[in-house]
């Protein structure tokens, strides 16, 4: 029996990859790099490209860049694929304005991070993702890292939020292995559905297993087809699923050997995609932990090649 999966909005799909921001090598925002990459993920299984998050290095863009980045890559993709903007920030007037813009860009959807830093307490949490959402009708996903932000959102304040129509889910990066099924049982039948994105790579298959919709990727820059067939088998081939995913699991945890994306650009350098260096306060990948995710990389082809060839013998 098949597993009936379906993202709660159709402009957000399974397989979402949060994109790096290129950088020349003098530190410039390098869009025409940012175009290939954006090509080079649609055309490896995204479903939807995220720009303007985390691994887009988000908080060292300056001025009109974030703004340009969407430009280019809503062009790159040029309705392959949906492209989703992260509009969050820790002052809610800031993220409305952000908001309203990528509304008016023609992102087809946002991310909306947990204000971080000054820590609102769970009321302040309801008030500030209700008051964004309100700005635009773009479906929204939430995203809950509290390692980064100092603040998770708990189970009952994510019921409260899936009341609103547009907040459509959470990228759940929590790493708690319970939260998620919580999560989906306290937004059951909520008015606009309210999907479970993974948040983290190395639990991808757990999340999918609880009944998450979908992933939203740093690794699918490096295995975006091995990502999408995981997703895309799941329900029907759990076995397969599996094989893909133990095959990618170093790989996940490579790519966070040293901060992110700093060993993710440095991989991407050797292989010959547009990533050039991180900003400050983040500094280069060591040459040991970009070969750390060669090497997994390698790996994962030596996996599942001889997985299948083995499958192809019996």
């Amino acid at each position: 029996m098949s597993l009936p999966v379906s993202s709660p909005s159709p402009a957000i799909g399974r397989v979402v990859t949060a994109m790096i921001t290129p950088f020349t090598a003098d530190g410039a925002l390098d869009l025409d790099g940012a175009q290939t990459v954006a090509d080079h993920l649609v055309t490896s299984g995204t479903d939807t490209v995220l720009v303007h998050g985390t691994t887009g290095e988000s908080p060292t863009l300056l001025g009109d860049e974030q703004w340009d980045l969407l430009r280019v890559v809503l062009e790159a993709v040029d309705g392959r694929a949906t492209v989703m903007m992260g509009s969050g920030s820790n002052a809610t007037a800031t993220a409305i304005r952000s908001t309203e813009r990528a509304t008016e860009m023609g992102a087809h959807s946002l991310l909306v991070v947990t204000p971080y830093y000054n820590r609102p307490d769970q009321r302040g949490l309801v008030e500030h993702f209700r008051t964004v959402a309100g700005v635009t009708d773009l479906p929204i996903v939430l995203y809950d890292i509290a390692t980064r932000t100092g603040r998770a959102i708990e189970v009952p304040t994510l019921a409260a939020l899936a009341e609103v129509e547009n907040i459509v889910g959470v990228k759940d990066a929590s790493g708690d292995g319970a939260k998620p099924g919580d999560v989906l049982n306290a937004t059951a039948g909520a008015p606009g559905g309210f999907g479970v994105w993974s948040g983290a790579d190395e639990l991808n298959l757990a999340i999918l297993a609880t009944g998450g919709v979908g992933i939203i990727s740093v690794a699918a820059h490096l295995v975006g087809r091995e990502l999408a067939e995981m997703v895309d088998v799941f329900a029907t081939d759990p076995g397969r699923a599996q094989q893909l995913h133990l095959a990618c699991l170093p790989l996940h945890r490579a790519l966070f050997n040293q901060p992110s994306p700093a060993p993710l650009k440095g991989a991407m350098n050797a292989l010959g995609l547009p990533a050039g260096p991180v900003r400050l306060p983040l500094v280069e990948a060591s040459p040991e932990a970009t070969r750390a995710v060669t090497d997994a990389l390698d790996a994962v082809r030596t996996s599942l090649a001889a997985t299948s060839s083995s499958q192809g013998s019996s």
